[in-house]
C-alpha cells in the first residue's frame, strides 16, 4: 500500500529533512511540499492525500487551525518544536505528534502507524460497502437507521442529528462527525461542510453552492468544494 503525502512547514530545512525521510521510505509517495498551509487545500482534495506532515507554528493559519478543515480520510502527523501542543494535537485526532528535531526512527514509527491505520480502514470499508444501516444510541434507546432514509446529517457541538426522509423530527446521537463519517459508505455519503454530511443519492436540487432539501439549504464549503464538484461532473449533465 502506497500512501500519498505532503509536507507543510515554513522552515526550508525542516522540509528538506522530512523530504529525505519520505524518499527513503518505500511505501510513501511525496506529492508536494508547502511553506504555507492555505495553498495546500486544493492539492489535499484533488489528489486524495493520505498523510500530511504538518507544522503547528506557521503564518496566516496555524497547523492546529488548519487541521480542523481536513477531511477525516486524510491523516495528520504534527511536526513541531513545541511540546505544549501535544494534548491539543491528540484531541484533534492526529495520528501522531513528532517533536523536532525528528530522527528517522521516530519518523518511521509514525508512518508505520499510518500504514496500519489505512490497512484497518480499507478492511472496514470492505465491510461497510455491503452494509445498509447503522445502529446509533439516542438517549436511552438504540435506533436502527437505514442509509436509504437519510437525507443529511448535521453536526451540533458534541451531537449529530440525522435528518430522515419523511420524518419531521431529526434523531440526535452523542458522537463525533469524524467517527460517524468513517462508518458511512463513501460512495453514498459525502462531507460537504464541517457541519454537514449529505446522502448523495438524495440530491435533487443545487442552488448557489447549496444543496437543497425541501426548505433546508446545506452549504458546500470551500474546503470540500473540489471533491463535490468532481462528483457532480461524473453524475450530473
Amino acid at each position: 500500500m502506497i500512501l500519498k503525502c505532503i509536507i507543510i512547514d515554513d522552515e526550508p530545512l525542516a522540509i528538506d529533512l522530512l523530504k529525505s525521510y519520505v524518499q527513503k521510505t518505500p511505501f510513501l509517495e511525496l506529492i508536494d511540499t508547502f511553506d504555507n498551509a492555505l495553498p495546500a487545500i486544493s492539492t489535499i482534495n484533488e489528489k486524495n492525500i493520505d498523510v500530511i506532515f504538518l507544522d503547528i507554528n506557521m503564518p496566516q493559519i496555524t497547523g492546529l487551525e488548519f487541521s480542523k478543515t481536513i477531511p477525516s480520510s486524510t491523516r495528520i502527523i504534527f511536526t513541531t518544536a513545541y511540546n505544549q501542543y501535544a494534548v491539543e494535537g491528540f484531541r484533534l485526532n492526529a495520528l501522531d505528534y513528532l517533536l523536532k528535531p525528528i530522527n528517522y526512527i521516530e519518523f518511521l514509527q509514525a508512518v508505520n502507524k499510518a500504514q496500519e491505520w489505512f490497512k484497518l480502514k480499507n478492511n472496514e470499508n470492505n465491510e461497510t460497502a455491503t452494509a445498509t444501516r447503522i445502529f446509533i444510541k439516542s438517549g436511552y434507546r438504540m435506533e436502527k437507521i437505514q442509509f436509504e432514509d437519510i437525507l443529511y446529517i448535521e453536526n451540533q457541538k458534541d451531537y449529530v442529528k440525522f435528518h430522515l426522509e419523511n420524518v419531521k423530527e431529526p434523531i440526535s446521537s452523542l458522537m463525533s462527525m469524524q467517527s460517524l463519517e468513517e462508518k458511512l459508505p463513501d460512495k453514498q455519503f459525502m462531507r460537504v461542510h464541517r457541519s454537514f454530511i449529505v446522502n448523495l443519492d438524495k440530491i435533487k436540487t443545487i442552488e448557489r453552492n447549496c444543496i437543497v432539501f425541501g426548505k433546508e439549504y446545506i452549504p458546500v464549503s470551500e474546503s470540500y468544494k473540489s471533491k463535490f464538484l468532481e462528483f457532480l461532473n461524473k453524475h450530473f449533465f
